[in-house]
């Protein structure tokens, strides 16, 4: 992409910067500059203007020209075809050292005087912006006779070539390399508009009508103008020399013009062609072609004049000549014809880079740059109003908070800075709140889709220089996720079981739901159930754990095993199928094997032993009486097991008559939520230094009444020194009748001090106070 200071300076005052300056913005900003020339006109080269011109007597090629530089008139012998009387030129005079190293002495051509030379544009240093010498008009500035070319500013300019992404179509245009720069300098950008005076103007409706098909994600503009008396000026000339691209006529070369300043694709149309001999008005017809492309055609021919975005058919381009021609403005979305464009290539025209990365979609600001030069340079006729066709266009919006710019820049911008950045490069920020942005993104930046995106153009604009650095941490995150603990977890219970002397047993997640229904287990729904069962017998989802371990005892019965301890973790459903983790036990038989201690006859496993088996694997638990939904428990020896305040399951004896049915001794089950069962980090206490004391009270209490009454009452009075209490003893008698004996012990200790017997006796003396009045029992 090539720039020019001056040019640069028609849409954004960069006059008080300088170029080295603007080189290294432009670098800041991700616009990375490729390369500088300037244009240095020499000294004594000055504006003369030729008042006389008239053949050489002895040289068919050579003209006597009367040339007024201000301070005298000089004659100068010329040989330039185009020079002729009240043009005015860039003279080089005696003593000027040319760029080719020839200076300028006064010499005789063909016996005449002459006292300078009369310069064309590549002899002053200039790039070669016209055939013969260089015709300067009002379009490079005010100037004066006798003023040295050398203080002229358009023509002594920096010329930028930017080296662009792919992605930046956006600055394919000096408009659009200046609104990056409006947004660095924080400086507005100048717009041109149009001077319309819609009353004096005849309407573009008169002469032209546009029919098109639906879909076609196109965006056009037309406008008409009688054309009369176009010269291009020489700014234009010289500037698309610079770009080193030219056209074959003076309209299609200030279309080129155009397009490279204002980003707009621009094209010019020959009336003719769209109209028919005898008809008024010229009808455009825009309707997809053979290959599904966009495309223009005339409805008087049936011819093809350009496919939108892509190429001008060469038979509807503008002449020049003084006729009618219409100027199209075009837009459509680079990902579009990027993609048609793979689909079915066709060959494509100069503009088609320009409109496949993105090109300018506020098309009548392209087209009244143009207009305003017509009117400058030539006395064209302006149609007024437009022809137009827009496609459907839904606002993309971005939302990303004020922390997570930070984040990932990883430092403090100001909320302020980042909301005038965003707007001065065309973003809306209106909805945004305190510590969110909305960001709405304009279309001509397509390649703005994520908040990452957004951070991009803040961190370019803010500089990355201006960012404070900081050191590289490398931290390896931690690789251990959910999957990883829940199999350690499995892993460690599984391990605990073991060590306490219970076999693991595996089973399938089947089960009969005859039996189940028997026990009074809710088994799947109906509608949910399977479909093709492995066998009769297992015919349904588990609802539970427990009966799998009735059966494999069963199965260790029968094969001599007297003691029986088995364990499951595994998968249970409920009726809707909703899958959840149990772990169950069960015990079966003698507790212990025969041996010298026991004489041979171990005892039965009883629910004191089976409850401690329990508490080895999975801690410490309360239990509560608990009334079971099934019907494996026997009626008066089933409790909730409690865990940290939650229950998480049950604990039982096997119903006798369940136990007669699987042949099985006395057996206990205990079946738990695996989830809710304790898994962490240890967390330490402290513990005191000081001596504990143990003291027992005995206490005289109804039969029917329940030890969580008792507790209760004591948890309520107790003082900080009671460390815990737990039941050691019960004794019942005739004497008693229907009250019982329960002897308590009471663990207590101090942080601060050895507790000594006033206080062991004050605390004691609340709680049996506290069980008098709430309970009304005392001591023994």
């Amino acid at each position: 992409m090539i720039v020019t200071r001056s040019w640069l300076n028609e849409w954004i005052d960069l006059s008080s910067v300088t170029t080295e300056d603007l080189a290294k913005k432009l670098n800041s900003i991700g616009l990375e500059v490729d390369r500088i020339h300037s244009y240095n006109v020499a000294k004594k080269i000055i504006v003369g203007r030729v008042l006389e011109c008239e053949k050489h007597p002895d040289a068919d090629k050579l003209n006597i020209c009367k040339v007024d530089i201000g301070t005298s008139v000089r004659q100068i012998v010329c040989g330039a075809s185009n020079v002729r009387a009240g043009l005015d030129v860039a003279v080089a005079t005696i003593g000027a050292c040319m760029p080719s190293g020839v200076v300028i002495k006064p010499v005789k051509l063909r016996g005449v005087e002459s006292e300078g030379m009369i310069c064309s544009a590549t002899e002053i240093g200039l790039e070669d912006a016209q055939e013969g010498i260089l015709e300067l008009d009002s379009s490079i500035g005010e100037y004066e006779l006798g003023q040295e070319v050398c203080t002229i500013d358009t023509l002594n300019d920096e010329l930028i070539e930017i080296e662009l992404t792919a992605n930046r179509g956006d600055c394919l245009s000096i408009r659009g390399v200046a609104r990056d720069l409006s947004a660095a300098y924080d400086r507005p950008l100048i717009e041109t508009m149009i001077n319309e005076d819609e009353d004096k103007r005849v309407g573009i409706g008169r002469i032209l009508s546009l029919s098109h098909e639906t879909q076609l994600d196109v965006n056009l503009r037309y406008r008409a103008v009688d054309v009369k008396e176009l010269t291009l000026p020489l700014i234009i000339k010289l500037r698309l020399a610079q770009l080193e691209e030219s056209r074959g006529t003076d309209i299609e070369s200030l279309m080129l013009y155009v397009t490279h300043s204002s980003g707009v694709i621009l094209r010019a149309y020959d009336y003719g062609f769209f109209s028919t001999e005898g008809e008024s008005i010229a009808k455009i017809e825009l309707k997809k072609d053979e290959n599904s492309y966009a495309s223009i055609y005339s409805n008087a021919r049936d011819e093809k004049a350009s496919t939108i975005g892509i190429i001008q058919e060469d038979a509807s381009k503008a002449k020049d000549d003084e006729s009618t021609i219409l100027i199209e403005a075009s837009y459509i979305p680079p990902d579009i014809i990027s993609k048609k464009m793979q689909e079915s290539k066709i060959d494509s025209g100069p503009m088609y880079y320009r409109t496949s990365r993105g090109s300018e979609p506020e098309l009548n600001q392209g087209l009244d740059f143009c207009l305003n030069i017509i009117e400058s340079y030539s006395s064209s006729l302006v149609y007024g109003g437009t022809i137009e066709l827009g496609d459907s266009y839904e606002d993309k919006i971005i939302t990303v908070t004020k922390k997570e710019i930070d984040e990932i820049i990883g430092a403090q911008i100001d909320r302020v800075r980042i909301t005038k950045i965003l707007r001065n490069l065309g973003f809306d920020t209106n909805k945004s709140s305190q510590d969110n942005f909305v960001i709405t993104v304009p279309r001509f930046r397509h390649d703005i889709t994520h908040k990452q995106d957004i951070v991009e153009e803040i961190v370019r604009l803010v500089g990355i220089d201006n960012i404070p650095s900081k050191p590289l941490v490398f931290a390896e995150s931690s690789k251990l996720q959910d999957d990883y603990f829940a199999y350690k977890k499995r892993t460690i219970y599984r391990h605990r079981a073991a060590q306490s002397g219970f076999f693991e047993n595996v089973a399938f997640v089947f089960d009969e739901k005859k039996v189940l229904k028997e026990y009074g287990f809710e088994t799947i729904h109906e509608e949910l159930e399977l479909i093709n069962p492995i066998v009769n017998t297992l015919d349904t989802l588990r609802p539970t754990l427990m009966t799998g371990l009735l059966k494999a005892a069963s199965h260790n019965v029968k094969n001599g095993k007297n003691s029986i301890k088995l364990f499951e973790v595994g998968s249970v459903f409920s009726p809707t199928r909703d899958e959840s983790i149990k772990m169950a036990f069960m015990f079966s038989g003698d507790k212990e094997k025969d041996s010298l201690l026991n004489a041979g006859k171990p005892h039965s496993v009883n629910f004191a032993h089976f409850s401690q088996k329990i508490s080895d694997i999975i801690g410490e638990f309360e239990l509560k009486e608990h009334e079971s939904k099934h019907k494996l428990s026997h009626t008066y020896q089933c409790a909730s097991v409690i865990q940290n305040g939650e229950i998480i399951g049950e604990l039982f004896r096997v119903h006798p008559s369940v136990e007669e049915s699987y042949d099985l001794y006395a057996t206990y089950l205990c079946e738990l939520d695996f989830t809710k069962l304790s898994y962490g980090l240890k967390t330490a206490k402290a513990s005191s230094k000081y001596q504990a004391s143990i003291r027992d009270l005995s206490i005289i209490m109804p039969k029917s009444m329940k030890y969580e009454e008792v507790k209760s009452v004591i948890e309520k009075n107790a003082t900080k020194e009671l460390v815990r209490f737990y039941p050691v003893d019960r004794y019942s008698d005739k004497a008693l009748g229907k009250n019982m004996s329960l002897s308590i012990r009471f663990v207590l200790q101090s942080y601060e001090k050895t507790l000594e017997e006033e206080d062991i006796t004050s605390t004691m003396d609340t709680i049996l106070k506290a069980l008098s009045e709430e309970l009304k029992v005392g001591l023994r």
